[in-house]
């Protein structure tokens, strides 16, 4: 079946969504199923949080408790001076708040599809799965771990501003949902239909041009931003009804107005103008041809605290006021939300190898920098991050704070994850621990100086306090590291 032949009606089933994900209701739209029934994402579930305790405190302690482990089982010490953390518990807690927040909201199936970009981690990717969460790829690395993951194409959208023949191609094969970025991209997309069999879900993505947040690399509904058909733009809006006139098979809109530093009512307002957007298309084709929309994601993630603030449930509620006919049953949706899954679920943990005074300021020399904090070190207005002190047992350290600079390895002036923070004196063996870091951080390695990459544990704790890890990605060997710098082709120039 080519894609012009395609059901327009098909949006996502029961069989569709991730396991676990789904709770039956009846008598609400049946275009969605192709039945009687509808079907929307369930709420939290406690199979999938085991559980724990969700409070703040609660995963303060959690962490503390496996800082320490990871000290006493060798994880982090003088042969492992850095490691990462991941707490488990945290993280299904987030996915079951993400599913309840707009199960509460919308009676419509509901894909959330995590940005794969926040963790390429297929352990990771595997845990959001069979917590009920899909998976959002934009290249073919991303897309590979997804599938390495077990995630079904069904639960998985590829969106990228610059797709070639060959990915567009085998997503169309495989029956991934597919978010077209612009014009040209679309026009391969005609050509693909006219040869290719496919049941992928077609989409093109939209840029309501409502401005930017603080963080102006992370804005991508300005005026001028990358992404997407500017709706703004002269005749741009009509061009886009145009386009999904003449393809009955393109059912789905697209938006994503950005991510930290960019407030909800903005996120919001460019979700309201999508959808208005795809009242117009439906009027016009006088059908249900847009029966999907994909809001995209981006809830920002508050690094001041323990606390997690803005919530989902702010956010669902806030669309919910905001643009109310989005969640009355016609419109399937798709989220892709990554760092807010994961941020406050990870720890970056290093062994303070020295300290010294400069110009009557501590420092305290530790082994986590830019490779595993490249934003924070180039960017730390934008990029603040919280800094634990703990002792050389793994134990929070007390006593006086004292301004201090917390610098890592690298060979430059400004790796500082942290300058003149106030916290108890560090001293050589202590470790100093990197907060909020589980999304975009140890996932991303910066390989400035051939630093290896840390390793990986996820963590998991008991009621009697005992703590068991899983290694997520083993540390990089120096051997690896020699190996992906070129090492089996050391003659390779000799002969030019």
């Amino acid at each position: 079946m080519a894609i012009g032949d395609m059901d327009a009606t098909r949006a996502l089933t029961p069989d569709d969504l991730p396991p676990g994900a789904l709770t039956r209701r009846g008598g609400a739209d049946s275009r969605h199923t192709g039945g009687a029934d509808s079907w929307r994402t369930d709420g939290a579930d406690s199979r999938l949080t085991g559980g724990a305790d969700s409070r703040p405190e609660a995963a303060a302690e959690r962490r503390d408790a496996a800082v320490r482990a990871a000290v006493a089982q060798g994880l982090v010490g003088p042969d492992t001076p850095v490691a990462a953390l991941l707490d488990v518990a945290g993280i299904r807690q987030s996915a079951a708040a993400l599913r309840s927040a707009f199960a509460e909201v919308t009676t419509a199936p509901v894909l959330h599809a995590f940005a794969v970009k926040a963790s390429p981690l297929v352990p990771v990717l595997r845990l959001l799965r069979k917590a009920g969460i899909g998976a959002e790829v934009a290249s073919p690395g991303e897309l590979a771990l997804a599938r390495a993951a077990g995630l079904k194409p069904a639960h998985t959208v590829l969106d990228s501003p610059a797709k070639t023949l060959a990915e567009l191609r085998q997503a169309l094969a495989l029956g991934i949902a597919v978010n077209a970025d612009n014009p040209q991209e679309l026009a391969r997309l005609d050509s693909l239909a006219r040869s290719a069999p496919t049941r992928s879900a077609i989409g093109l993505r939209v840029n309501p041009q409502i401005g930017a947040g603080s963080i102006g690399a992370l804005s991508t509904a300005t005026a001028t931003s990358k992404f997407g058909v500017g709706l703004r733009d002269s005749g741009a809006r009509e061009w886009v009804v145009r386009a999904f006139l003449d393809r009955p098979w393109l059912t789905r809109l697209h938006t994503h107005s950005g991510s930290q530093g960019v407030p909800l009512g903005l996120l919001a307002e460019g979700v309201r103008v999508t959808y208005e957007l795809a009242e117009e298309i439906n009027q016009l084709a006088g059908r249900r041809q847009v029966d999907t929309i994909d809001i995209g994601g981006g809830l920002p993630v508050n690094f001041d605290s323990d606390v997690e603030n803005p919530t989902y449930a702010m956010y669902a509620r806030l669309l919910q006021r905001e643009v109310p006919g989005l969640f009355d049953g016609r419109y399937a949706l798709v989220t892709e939300f990554g760092r807010s899954l994961l941020a406050k679920h990870g720890t970056i943990v290093a062994r303070v190898e020295y300290t010294k005074a400069a110009g009557n300021r501590r420092i305290a020399i530790t082994h986590a920098g830019a490779q595993v904090a490249a934003r924070t070190v180039y960017a730390p207005g934008s990029w603040p991050l919280r800094i634990a002190a703990y002792d050389d047992q793994g134990r929070p350290k007390t006593g006086p704070e004292i301004p201090q600079d917390v610098a890592g390895p690298a060979c430059f002036a400004g790796d500082l994850l942290a300058e003149n923070r106030p916290l108890p004196l560090l001293e050589p063996g202590d470790h100093a621990a990197a907060l909020d870091t589980g999304a975009y951080y140890f996932s991303h390695h910066y390989a400035y100086n051939s630093l290896a990459r840390p390793g990986i544990h996820g963590f998991s704790t008991g009621r009697d306090g005992t703590v068991r890890f899983a290694t997520v990605r083993a540390p990089q060997t120096i051997d690896e590291v020699v190996a992906e710098s070129g090492g089996e082709h050391t003659r390779a120039l000799d002969a030019l």
